[in-house]
């Protein structure tokens, strides 16, 4: 399995191996119920599917401080924040790329402008991804990219008005 990092200063990590205790899974694929980030242990809110023309994409699992489901209070908040991307089918780089921009364009279009830079670092960074890779965001106080701003960009992509799918967004936000 491979592990793809986005070092998007908000701290994107690379799951190398999950070994805690499993709490939730979803489409085959079970992730822990605790997260240890920097000082901070983040539980598992909640799991979603990404699907789009009826293919299984992903398995998305959000880990957050406390468990929440407002999106607006989780997409804003300067706490510790991780989604892990568990890829239950292969994606290109021009993909990965497509789906980033749309989720952008979608949920927070004035970044387009005052952000480029920062998401163009982010989008040079994709790699094709096989079955069975993950991708995950961590977002800490300390950060490399814009700031908190970055980073309420990038969890819209999932917790925005209009995330990849809705299902997606009720899993992670555990409803």
């Amino acid at each position: 399995m491979k592990t793809t990092a986005i070092s998007v200063s908000v701290a994107v990590v690379v799951l190398t191996s999950i070994c805690s205790l499993h709490a939730a899974s979803l489409a085959g694929v079970t992730l822990p119920d605790t997260v240890q980030v920097g000082d901070s242990m983040l539980v598992l809110n909640g799991l979603g599917l990404r699907t789009k023309f009826s293919v299984k994409v992903y398995v998305a699992g959000l880990y957050l401080e406390q468990k929440s489901s407002d999106s607006s209070a989780i997409i804003k908040s300067d706490a510790s924040k991780k989604i892990v991307m568990h890829f239950l089918h292969s994606a290109s780089k021009q993909q990965m790329t497509d789906a980033f921009n749309d989720g952008f364009k979608d949920n927070t279009p004035d970044a387009e402008k005052t952000m480029k830079t920062d998401i163009d670092r982010l989008l040079d960074a994709l790699e094709p991804l096989k079955k069975g890779d993950q991708m995950v965001f961590t977002y800490t106080e300390k950060l490399t990219i814009a700031g908190p701003a970055f980073g309420q960009v990038l969890f819209s992509v999932w917790l925005g008005q209009k995330p990849p799918n809705t299902d997606l967004k009720k899993g992670i936000l555990g409803q």
